[in-house]
């Protein structure tokens, strides 16, 4: 953790939790023990613990500087096996985007948006964690979609879109300008896209864009499609 994250106004953590046990176990926490922490999507700051106990951890947090700030991209995504969707949370917000709208898509399993995952709330502690590896304390936002149809209702006409897909791609990144500008990247499942929705997002002005002529799996075309549209974006 290169930042602990914690809700505004919380100032403990319970045995249960994970920054209890990282305090614990890797800085050795006592009163009086340091560590960089912040209120998610707020300030980040100084910490100072003031009690520990077997059952909690207590802290004074000393704000320094708003570090909140995420990149104006959003990754319009089909649901996967919430195993990878896990590995994929954290990897694009620990990336700093600002935006994530998880789709059910026409090729995707539907029981994958009945995973514990999202009914336990267990994707919102991951993205925290993707946060608190970046050491910034800005958390992507999670929307949720039944459709591409009704995903498509989250993106404003002023951003430029983006579809990733072996199909109909035909423009790679590097003939792309997209400094200044809100950018979306839609990425299918394991399965790819279906005709009707390429169809959908082609008529809402997706531009199809090709990375290379290899079949990614979702996970390495997020992060990979992801990082190459921060790049042209001019962000890294």
């Amino acid at each position: 953790m290169n930042i602990i994250l914690f809700d505004k106004n919380v100032r403990q953590f319970n045995a249960s939790d994970e920054r209890y046990e990282h305090l614990k176990k890797v800085l050795h926490a006592e009163v009086g023990t340091s560590f960089r922490g912040g209120e998610i999507n707020s300030f980040s700051g100084e910490c100072t613990i003031t009690a520990v106990s077997k059952e909690k951890i207590e802290f004074d947090f000393l704000p320094a500087k708003l570090d909140s700030t995420l990149y104006p991209l959003t990754v319009l995504l089909a649901q996967v096996r919430p195993i990878c969707m896990k590995r994929i949370l954290r990897e694009l917000v620990s990336l700093g985007v600002e935006r994530l709208i998880l789709t059910r898509s026409d090729l995707g399993e539907k029981s994958y948006v009945e995973s514990s995952l999202y009914t336990t709330d267990e994707y919102k502690t991951i993205m925290i964690n993707g946060a608190m590896q970046a050491g910034h304390t800005g958390v992507s936002d999670a929307i949720f979609a039944s459709s591409v149809e009704d995903a498509l209702k989250e993106i404003s006409l002023d951003t430029t879109c983006l579809l990733l897909d072996n199909v109909v791609g035909s423009q790679k990144f590097n003939q792309l300008s997209l400094t200044d500008k809100k950018v979306c990247i839609a990425i299918g499942p394991e399965r790819g896209w279906s005709d009707r929705e390429r169809k959908c997002l082609l008529e809402r002005d997706f531009i199809p864009v090709l990375m290379g002529n290899r079949i990614l799996r979702t996970e390495t075309a997020s992060v990979a499609a992801t990082a190459l549209a921060l790049e042209h974006m001019n962000y890294i």
